[in-house]
């Protein structure tokens, strides 16, 4: 699914809560692929008749990082997220990136501190 088409929300193992709202949204999913040094598909696809799902694994930071995502859509066009991350070590460092990348946004307390100011 294309990002332009967000209008939802977006959740996941990196998060700390939900994010709404498209522009938000759309923000954490561009972020995120731009921290990645790679990516490569496993599988992306239709799943059910209103959703998307994609299995991928990257690199960030060096670090390997593997994701499930499943986009679905209601009824009202509304866009749910779903991101599931893996493993544990490269998530909270791909969480603590996030939280870098939105310093000083709202959108920040949704990732993990810095391990220096656990």
């Amino acid at each position: 699914m294309p990002i332009y088409q967000l209008r939802g929300s977006g959740e996941g193992s990196v998060l700390d809560g939900v994010v709404q709202g498209a522009d938000a949204v759309r923000s954490v999913v561009v972020t995120i692929r731009s921290l990645y040094d790679r990516q490569e598909h496993k599988f992306a696809g239709p799943y059910g008749d209103n959703g998307f799902l994609e299995d991928y694994v990257a690199k960030v930071n060096g670090e390997p990082i593997g994701c499930v995502v499943l986009v679905t859509r209601n009824a009202a066009g509304q866009t749910h997220v779903v991101a599931s991350y893996r493993p544990l070590r490269s998530l909270l460092l791909f969480s603590r990136l996030l939280r870098e990348k939105f310093a000083g946004t709202p959108i920040a307390e949704h990732f993990a501190a810095s391990e220096s100011s656990r």
